[in-house]
């Protein structure tokens, strides 16, 4: 297939979504996509990084899984162009909105496989990765990359990086706005050390504005995400929505405009039938689940005791969904 149907065929599904939740490792999982899609029903949620060899080879019904609707896309790990293309139909066939390919991860671990941020390094080899991709699916192909890697710190560096795979036909780059130190800093430390810098995502979105340009990085509050948006097509936050979840029902009534959301306590009951069918088909312990749900009432009356309850009854021997009623008896 030429590139140029290559983009055709890619481009005609592209749709704009405003805000999205950033794919967090060991954080969202289905459990907190399931959660999170109660509280908002428009915003875009990713999956945790998923590597091409653990879908290959390991357990795919398992790590595609999820319940619910709503727009989800598919975070891809990977350097190799069949696998990537192999992949990214697995996750079409699953029913995922779009496929990401994960070009902004510092861990060492991942470096070893060539997976994430290192692969900046070589944007040839992305492209290939995308062009793979792309002629395998019908949906977007995506990806998500930092503002640059160790000395690679330059406008020139980025404009390369996305100029090639914008010729692969890549047309939606989620750029965190920071480098990335591949060596030196802990993948914790690579999120708040190195200083953000949203005037060159800014520069790249001036100078390819046919681009769908997302911002990621220490994005707060609904009313950041309004002032990225003057500039941006989209805006994602990170951690904010999985410590303070319920800042996506602020987001759900300011950016999508729909004030018909749930409150605290009703999204905590309706967590009791996933939870109790989750436990009954896939022997699912109640604390996988709950975990996600210990920020719900973030600076509420009676917060402290729901994160203590939470934290604590969910790893009890025979703990199962009362433990929700349990502690909601602590805020009522």
């Amino acid at each position: 297939m030429m590139q140029e149907q290559v983009k055709k065929k890619h481009q005609k599904k592209q749709q704009i979504i405003p805000l999205s939740v950033a794919p967090m490792m060991d954080w969202t999982d289905r459990h907190c996509r399931y959660f999170h899609r109660l509280i908002s029903p428009n915003v875009l949620l990713y999956t945790e990084m998923i590597t091409t060899g653990a879908l290959i080879h390991g357990d795919r019904e398992r790590f595609l899984r999820f319940h619910g609707c709503g727009p989800v896309a598919l975070q891809l790990g990977g350097s190799d162009p069949q696998d990537l293309a192999e992949c990214a139909k697995m996750g079409e066939d699953a029913g995922y909105d779009e496929i990401n390919l994960n070009c902004g991860c510092p861990s060492d671990r991942v470096q070893k496989g060539k997976i994430g941020a290192i692969l900046m390094e070589e944007p040839e080899t992305v492209a290939r990765c995308i062009e793979a991709m792309i002629g395998a699916v019908s949906i977007p192909v995506t990806i998500k990359c930092r503002i640059g890697i160790d000395d690679y710190d330059s406008y020139e560096f980025l404009d390369k990086f996305v100029t090639l795979n914008k010729e692969a036909g890549c047309e939606t780059f989620i750029i965190h706005a920071r480098k990335a130190w591949l060596s030196g800093l802990s993948p914790k430390e690579n999120r708040n050390v190195p200083p953000i810098n949203y005037e060159r995502v800014k520069q790249i979105k001036e100078n390819h504005p046919e681009l769908n340009i997302s911002v990621n990085g220490e994005i707060k509050t609904i009313d950041a995400v309004q002032e990225h948006l003057e500039i941006f097509d989209s805006a994602m936050i990170g951690r904010e929505a999985y410590q303070n979840p319920y800042i996506l029902a602020e987001a759900e009534k300011e950016i999508f405009g729909n004030n018909n959301v749930l409150s605290r306590e009703e999204i905590a009951l309706a967590m009791i039938p996933y939870i109790e069918q989750q436990m009954r088909d896939y022997e699912t312990p109640v604390k996988s689940i709950t975990r996600h749900m210990i920020g719900l009432f973030h600076e509420q009356q009676g917060a402290k005791k729901w994160r203590q309850a939470l934290s604590t009854l969910p790893h009890e021997e025979g703990a199962d969904a009362n433990v929700i009623e349990e502690a909601l008896s602590f805020i009522r």
